[in-house]
């Protein structure tokens, strides 16, 4: 009788806890919009002056 009870409290109390659905959220309040930063052309560009900075020690070593 005793476990019977146990039981069936614990069924009420999963019910009252996990017995509807959450509430939905919305697109728009899970979307965050941020600006971007114009890009920087001269980062960008090519500069052959300092493209030999990219290659590895051992690239120069070789010749490449």
């Amino acid at each position: 009788m005793e476990s019977q009870n146990t039981a069936e409290s614990a069924a009420a109390a999963r019910h009252a806890r996990f017995g509807k659905l959450p509430e939905r959220i919305r697109y728009e309040d899970m979307v965050e919009v941020k600006s971007t930063t114009p890009r920087d052309a001269t980062r960008d560009a090519y500069d052959p002056e300092g493209s030999w900075m990219s290659f590895s020690c051992l690239a120069l070593d070789l010749g490449l």
